[in-house]
C-alpha cells in the first residue's frame, strides 16, 4: 500500500489542490485501479477508465457494480478523504460520488494515434488526462515513450491538463516468475524534454527516490515522477 500512498499523496498535493476541475476526466491506463481518480471525481462531472486488458477493465466494472469486486478500496478512500482534509468517515460518500461520475470503462491502446474510440469524447477533447505508470511500462524505447506520450495528447483539449504519474530508471518488471518485461529507463531530463516535445508547458514536477525498503526484486525501480503540465 505504501507505494501507492505515496502516488496518490503526490497527485494530490500537486494537482487537485488547485482549481483543475471541468466536464471530463479520462484515466489512461487505469489497471485494476482507482486510486488516481478519487479525488479527480470530485472535481469533474464525468469520468472515462480505460486499460488495454479486458480482465483489468472486467475488475474496474466489478467494483462498479457494488459488492462483487475482489479488491477492497476502503483504506484508499478513507486515506484520500484525510488528504482532503475529511474525515475518514465519509470514504463511503467518495466511493458513491466516483461510482456515479464513471461513465465509461473503455479500451484503450496508446500506441494508436487515437488510443480511444472517438466518439467518447467531444471533438474538443477531454478536460484532463491522468495516467499512472502506463506509459513507460509500455514503451520498450524513449522513441516508442515519446511515440505514446503523443498519442494519448490527442484525447486533450488544448489548455487541458497531463497528470502524469511514471517510474524512474526502470528497466523492467516482472510480469509473472522469471518473465521480465523490459521497459524504458527514464530520468528525470527524459520526462521534461519528451512533455516539451508533445507540446506541454510543464507547472510543476515532483520526484521521489525509492527507500531500499521499498526495492523488493519485482522490478528495478530508482524512483517515481509526477509530473504536472498543460497542454498549450
Amino acid at each position: 500500500m505504501k507505494i501507492f500512498n505515496t502516488a496518490v499523496t503526490l497527485e494530490y498535493s500537486l494537482s487537485f489542490t488547485d482549481d483543475i476541475r471541468g466536464e471530463i476526466l479520462v484515466d489512461v491506463g487505469s489497471g485494476p485501479t482507482l486510486y488516481q481518480v478519487m479525488s479527480g471525481c470530485e472535481r469533474f462531472d464525468r469520468v472515462i477508465l480505460s486499460d488495454f486488458l479486458e480482465v483489468n477493465r472486467r475488475e474496474l466494472q466489478n467494483w462498479l457494480q457494488e459488492g462483487k469486486s475482489s479488491i477492497d478500496w476502503t483504506a484508499y478512500f478513507k486515506y484520500v478523504c484525510q488528504l482532503e482534509g475529511r474525515s475518514s468517515t465519509t470514504w463511503a460518500e467518495k466511493a458513491t460520488r466516483l461510482r456515479s461520475v464513471v461513465s465509461d470503462v473503455l479500451p484503450v491502446d496508446v500506441h494508436q494515434s487515437f488510443p480511444l474510440s472517438p466518439e467518447f469524447l467531444p471533438p474538443s477533447g477531454a478536460d484532463c488526462l491522468v495516467s499512472s505508470f502506463c506509459l513507460e511500462s509500455v514503451s520498450h524505447d524513449l522513441l516508442s515513450f515519446n511515440h505514446a506520450l503523443d498519442n494519448i495528447s490527442s484525447l486533450l483539449k488544448k489548455g487541458g491538463y497531463l497528470l502524469l504519474i511514471g517510474a524512474l530508471g526502470e528497466s523492467f518488471y516482472m510480469g509473472a516468475p522469471g518473465l521480465y518485461i523490459p521497459v524504458v529507463p527514464l530520468d528525470e531530463s527524459q520526462v521534461c524534454a519528451s512533455l516539451k516535445a508533445s507540446g506541454y508547458k510543464l507547472l510543476q514536477l515532483c520526484i521521489y527516490h525509492l527507500p531500499p525498503d521499498m526495492k523488493v526484486g519485482v522490478d528495478d525501480v530508482t524512483g517515481v515522477f509526477f509530473a504536472k503540465a498543460k497542454k498549450t
